[in-house]
């Protein structure tokens, strides 16, 4: 779990600049610029959120814990399935994107 990811997400919770849960997720992709999606997530939901995040050219991360783990890197007391920030600079986005595949 990186550093970059871990920051990001809470600023855009704290800035309200963020989405959370699947079918919220799926409504606001066409604001977000990147899509975090937890191990938990499977079947019809992740297909459509990544066919969605493809068509808008968002640019989507698999998370490689799950849906608690993610909730815990948020500061968040429950589970969450996916995420998507729909304001962070293109410079960390690459920067989180190449962190999280080390």
């Amino acid at each position: 779990m990186g550093k970059l990811l871990e920051k990001a997400l809470k600023d855009a919770l704290n800035e309200n600049k963020c989405v959370l849960g699947e079918k919220q997720v799926v409504q606001s992709i066409k604001n977000a610029k990147l899509v975090v999606i937890s191990k938990s997530l499977a079947g019809e939901a992740l297909e459509k959120i990544q066919n969605t995040a493809k068509d808008q050219k968002v640019s989507t991360l698999e998370f490689g814990g799950s849906s608690v783990a993610l909730g815990k890197l948020c500061g968040l007391q429950f589970r969450v399935s996916a995420a998507s920030l729909t304001s962070i600079a293109d410079s960390n986005i690459k920067a989180i994107l190449q962190e999280e595949t080390k």
